[in-house]
């Protein structure tokens, strides 16, 4: 069994600025302009039994603008009447109505069981769009850029199960075979689910393809599925179709789908893709004890165990079976492995670190499940125990208050522990390389190059560093292009944020409230007038701008998207165009 290995992102120094000052509030109005649409955003709220925070990640927090990264300045929405309205920016102060450029076939009304429709821009001459019932369309455009030659015809139009979004899509051409894969989200009941809420996201990954010899229509080749517990925060297709990438809190795995069962998939979807720990494990204050069951037919001989002061290697039968930096530094001396009568290895670690609780055996490694007895988990019941009060109101004059959330500052609030990046090959479905990525939380992504894959960025500290990834360098995929200063920290001290996005030439990062407000941050920029630095007495050459622009409108913010020279703001009847670039 192979192992994914663990990467590590690297940080360009040069591209961090430890002098960074802060960003100055800048009073300079921005130009605003205000586009009324003819039909209200086809929003689609929340039902009751759409109730946990995934739903809300998926669905309740979706961005309905839709920026077509292909060609600049255009980006479309879908208005209830089922129509795809797109608005072209050539000047600002000739703006004209959005124009609609396609219309679904079915009712969107019509259907109480949906999602929100979504459409994704695959390529200059193609898009895929779902229409929230659980049909996929695959549409060509012709060159979209001429408005007098843009045609939307369906090329491919099929029911595919439950309703979904699309999250990304791509466009391949392979020995005059042209092919689209798309990456299809659900949110779905697994009744057998005991623990939780029930619900898990389902990843699917669809090639639909055509041989242009054959002149057939458009068939789906290829259908994979990922199955885990958290809507991952950014998942792409790679550009050559040969692997995709995610970033998730919790791990996703791949359950590949028999064609000859695709009609009964949903029945047998739980027993199929069920997966068994790749070993368990237990600790006490001075040792760790893994065990790991044996495949049929492997011998003492098959077995190779090598320990060092921080990093274990694991080889069964000629397969590396578990390899990686431990979390903590063990006595890797004292340390034994011995084969149990059940056919089953047992491996003992010793910790150098007496008392400290390790989350975990490899860093980054979640395939092993953690067995707690009774008496660890009352014993750590009463470690935790002075944390907690059984009294409503706790004293506050007692020498130890309790610990009160509101102390800490926002940007001190981590909802979640932990999330990885992790890179699964095409070919093999099988996950290729893991990226811990820590408390390095996920900000956003951006598309800085179309032909690329999706940028993202991640909170580094109280920095925000945007990431390209590269699907063709395999020992350095991914590349760190940009810094914002220190808006990992500013971003977190807003309350009611909502979207948050960039310029595809990093020249500003915006984010935008539920209601109303937008923040602009700007790149360092040279001052036209000499500034000095009263502490330092040091002539400051280059300030960062902070601005602020207020929507006239008490409708919440729908969509979010940022280009080089403007930030659209859509609501349920209008369209804001914030001029930021004014010097073009």
């Amino acid at each position: 069994m192979e192992v994914a290995a663990n990467y590590s992102l690297r940080v360009k120094r040069p591209l961090l600025d430890p002098r960074f000052e802060g960003y100055k509030l800048s009073l300079e109005p921005l130009p605003c302009y205000q586009l009324e649409l003819d039909a209200a955003v086809a929003e689609v709220k929340l039902r009751d039994d759409q109730y946990t925070l995934e739903h809300m990640h998926a669905f309740g927090m979706y961005n309905y603008l839709h920026c077509d990264s292909w060609y600049q300045d255009s980006v479309y929405y879908i208005d209830t009447l089922g129509r795809i309205m797109n608005l072209t920016v050539m000047l600002d102060t000739a703006l004209g109505k959005p124009r609609e450029v396609f219309r679904l076939p079915t009712d969107l009304t019509a259907c109480d069981n949906r999602l929100c429709a979504s459409i994704h821009f695959t390529s200059p001459a193609w898009v895929t769009l779902s229409d929230g019932t659980g049909r996929l369309y695959i549409i060509g455009t012709a060159e979209r850029g001429n408005s007098a030659s843009e045609k939307w015809e369906i090329m491919f139009n099929e029911e595919l199960g439950n309703p979904f979004i699309i999250i990304h899509s791509i466009s391949l051409l392979k020995d005059e075979e042209h092919s689209i894969a798309t990456l299809l989200l659900r949110i779905e009941k697994e009744e057998l689910d005991l623990k939780g809420s029930g619900f898990y996201v389902s990843l699917e990954w669809i090639t639909i393809s055509k041989k242009n010899k054959d002149n057939t229509k458009y068939v789906i080749s290829k259908r994979d599925i990922l199955r885990g517990k958290s809507v991952p925060h950014y998942a792409a297709i790679e550009p050559d179709g040969n692997g995709l990438m995610v970033v998730s809190y919790k791990s996703f795995s791949f359950v590949q789908v028999d064609q000859d069962l695709e009609e009964h998939m949903e029945e047998d979807m739980p027993e199929e893709i069920k997966v068994e720990p790749l070993y368990y494990w237990q600790q006490t204050e001075e040792d760790l004890t893994v065990t790991i069951q044996l495949p049929e037919g492997c011998s003492k001989e098959d077995i190779q165990v090598q320990f060092s002061p921080d990093h274990i290697n694991i080889v069964l039968k000629d397969h590396q079976f578990l390899e990686g930096k431990l979390y903590s530094s063990i006595d890797h001396e004292s340390s034994t492995w011995i084969i149990k009568d059940n056919n089953s290895l047992e491996i003992s670690l010793i910790k150098k670190n007496e008392g400290l609780t390790w989350p975990e055996v490899v860093v980054g490694d979640k395939r092993g499940e953690l067995v707690r007895d009774s008496a660890q988990c009352a014993a750590i019941a009463e470690r935790l125990m002075h944390l907690t009060s059984e009294e409503l109101n706790p004293n506050p004059d007692k020498e130890k208050p309790p610990c009160n959330a509101q102390e800490l500052e926002e940007c001190d609030i981590f909802f979640e522990e932990s999330s990885s990046l992790c890179r699964f090959d095409a070919n093999t479905l099988k996950t290729t390389h893991v990226v811990n990525l820590g408390s390095n939380q996920y900000l956003f992504s951006v598309i800085v190059d179309p032909k690329e894959m999706p940028c993202f960025c991640l909170r580094h500290d109280v920095d925000a560093l945007l990431w390209q990834p590269h699907c063709s360098k395999q020992d350095d995929m991914w590349e760190h292009i940009a810094t914002f200063n220190a808006l990992g920290y500013v971003q977190a001290s807003k309350r009611d944020k909502k979207f948050f996005a960039c310029a595809p030439n990093y020249s500003y990062a915006a984010l935008c409230e539920c209601l109303r407000r937008v923040f602009i941050y700007r790149q360092p920029a040279p001052m036209s007038t000499v500034l000095y630095n009263r502490k330092e007495g040091r002539q400051v050459g280059q300030v960062a701008k902070q601005q602020v622009a207020s929507l006239e409108t008490n409708d919440p913010i729908l969509g979010f998207q940022a280009t080089n020279e403007r930030l659209f703001v859509l609501t349920t009847k209008n369209l804001f165009l914030i001029k930021v670039n004014t010097d073009n």
